[in-house]
């Protein structure tokens, strides 16, 4: 297994962390195939049938997938699990969820719930136990030669 681990300043543009994570999981068919894991269909029978990927693209997405370390495939046909890099993928793919419900379909087609309601999660900051908003954050660039506004010209 490899590292999911990407220098950033290896890809075209500004050296940064969701392009690298997007060269990890950012297609269709991968992050199809983590959601069907999360869900516990481990056996590639079970992701082919709720993804409706094709087959070989499946296969291959899922191999990239095992080695970036995102999941592991386990013996013995248990099929694929996820790493602890892929746990990780919770808050991102709840988040999907919530902008896909909000901006992309017309009704909900699953409800996510905590305990016995629905789940209304919000981010709280892990030092200071604030509640996070986006009006609270700044942003400082610590990448060489860059900005927020693109490379420095300097």
């Amino acid at each position: 297994m490899t590292s999911p681990r990407r220098d950033p300043a290896t890809l075209p543009g500004r050296p940064c962390s969701v392009a690298s994570a997007l060269e990890v999981i950012g297609d269709r068919w991968a992050l199809l195939a983590i959601r069907e894991v999360m869900f516990g269909n481990h056996r590639f029978s079970q992701i082919v049938r709720n993804t409706g990927a094709p087959r070989d693209r499946l296969a291959a997405r899922l191999k990239s997938l095992v080695d970036a370390g995102v999941l592991e495939r386990r013996a013995n046909r248990e099929g694929y699990h996820l790493t602890e890099a892929g746990r990780d993928l919770g808050p991102v793919m709840r988040a999907l969820l919530e902008w896909g419900d909000k901006w992309a379909v017309t009704s909900p087609p699953l409800k996510v719930l905590h305990h016995d309601h629905p789940l209304d999660a919000a981010t709280v900051c892990a030092t200071c136990g604030e509640r996070v908003h986006g009006r609270d954050l700044t942003r400082e660039v610590i990448a060489p030669d860059w900005s927020l506004a693109g490379p420095d010209p300097s």
